[in-house]
């Protein structure tokens, strides 16, 4: 068998396959004597059908499957030998005049390489690394929250200044049908809150969007408006109250921080504050560590140029999966993976630069940190090294787990390397003060 590549572009080859009649010859004429035993032809008894019959009759299914195994076998062994790179897999050419008749045959199969490039993790970007603080107006306002909470609510018959609402805000051709829970201190305007005095339950209260809070962003909790939508959103909306309640807010004692955290761990309100900042902080890590992985991701995918073999990928892709696709979704998919493709490549990159592995002992370590934060947030701030050993041992004998666990500790060092390689420019900031940096005033 000949096999040779031609190359197209430094992207895209061609691996072109000649299959003489030796390489399938002594295959095919095994598998013929394999069938006469079994052969059944009109005129003759079973076994005692010729020969030429025989090969007349199953000659040239027997040689299309033969060749195929020779074929696939071959294209595997040359790929490895060749150490090639391959996006996708090979997808055969058709070819108007191939004939399976012929005792020599022609296969060519398109196949997309993988791009050489050059990587610079070092070089100049935008990118802030926030540290998030919970400011003394979060954390007061936490407090109070968790004073209504285990406070005692005691039902209105009208609404008041300190009321606590429920209800829900309506507006059927902007698909707003919301249920929710406020104090009239939400609203950026008193003539707002005023709107609200004096009703009483199955009231309905119209007010309109525009300036509705002091933040637009809170259309996204209260109304469940999508973002792309809060800005600028003027319409009107009806709010039928379904339950009015004024919470007596429940004491700061050793009661209360008892129920919180368990027996005399906490013992004072400063102690509490200073709970709730390490708590919250620790939240805001997490999410300003998940900014920073995006925007990583992004700056990497923006400042590093290569090419795709894209018009393979696209064919490749409507053949790939359970189903077919046509063209056109081929096309749609191809460009909604094309940067998870690109950072895929990136990042693989960037680990071999730099010599990054995934150790077990790194899947474990991992695996235990997650617990751990799962575990405080569910009010299990101080398990045993046994209950967690248990957990992490459990999960990591999953294989979808222990996959998912590999690529967040990926996750993880790339954003270390990244952080040490390019310097991000350091920022500390309120809660308040990210989201507007995240989505704007």
């Amino acid at each position: 068998m000949e096999i040779k590549r031609v190359v197209t572009d430094a992207v895209n080859e061609t691996i072109v396959m000649k299959v003489v009649q030796m390489d399938y010859k002594g295959q095919v004429a095994k598998r013929i004597n394999e069938k006469m035993p079994l052969a059944t032809v009109k005129g003759f008894r079973k076994g005692a059908v010729p020969k030429d019959l025989v090969a007349k009759q199953y000659g040239k299914p027997i040689k299309i499957e033969e060749v195929n195994k020779v074929v696939n076998l071959a294209l595997e062994r040359y790929i490895q030998t060749e150490r090639l790179n391959l996006l996708g897999t090979p997808l055969l050419k058709t070819n108007d005049s191939f004939s399976w008749d012929s005792e020599e045959l022609e296969f060519e199969y398109e196949i997309g390489l993988a791009p050489n490039f050059e990587l610079n993790l070092e070089a100049s970007n935008n990118i802030t690394k926030y540290t998030i603080i919970a400011d003394e107006k979060m954390i007061d306002t936490q407090v109070n929250r968790i004073q209504k909470q285990f406070g005692n609510a005691v039902p209105q018959d009208i609404i008041t200044e300190n009321a606590e609402i429920t209800g829900t805000f309506v507006n059927e051709a902007n698909a707003i049908n919301a249920k929710s829970t406020f104090t009239l201190d939400i609203f950026k305007e008193k003539l707002t809150a005023d709107k609200f005095i004096g009703k009483k339950v199955g009231d309905v209260v119209t007010i309109n969007t525009k300036g509705l809070f002091d933040d637009d962003h809170k259309l996204m909790d209260v109304l469940k408006v999508q973002h792309d939508a809060v800005h600028g959103l003027e319409v009107d909306v009806d709010f039928t109250i379904e339950t009015i309640n004024e919470i007596e807010l429940a004491a700061l004692d050793q009661e209360l921080f008892d129920k919180l955290f368990g027996a005399a761990k906490i013992a004072s309100l400063e102690e509490l504050k200073a709970k709730i900042k390490e708590d919250a902080e620790a939240q805001f890590e997490l999410q300003a560590s998940e900014t920073l992985i995006r925007d990583v991701q992004e700056a990497l995918i923006e400042n590093t140029k290569f090419d795709l073999p894209e018009a393979f990928l696209k064919k490749w892709l409507q053949t790939a999966g359970e189903k077919n696709l046509t063209e056109a979704e081929a096309n749609t998919e191809y460009f909604r993976s094309e940067k998870g493709l690109r950072y895929q490549m990136i990042e693989g990159k960037a680990m071999a630069q730099n010599d990054i592995k995934v150790t077990f002992e790194d899947l474990k370590f991992y695996t235990a940190k997650m617990i751990r934060q799962q575990m405080a947030q569910f009010g299990q701030p101080n398990p045993t090294a046994e209950e967690v050993e248990g957990i992490v041992a459990r999960i990591l004998s999953n294989q979808e787990e222990v996959k998912k666990m590999s690529q967040e500790v990926v996750k993880e060092k790339m954003l270390q390397l990244f952080v040490e390689k390019a310097n991000p420019t350091a920022k500390e900031v309120t809660y308040d003060e990210f989201v507007i940096a995240m989505y704007g005033e």
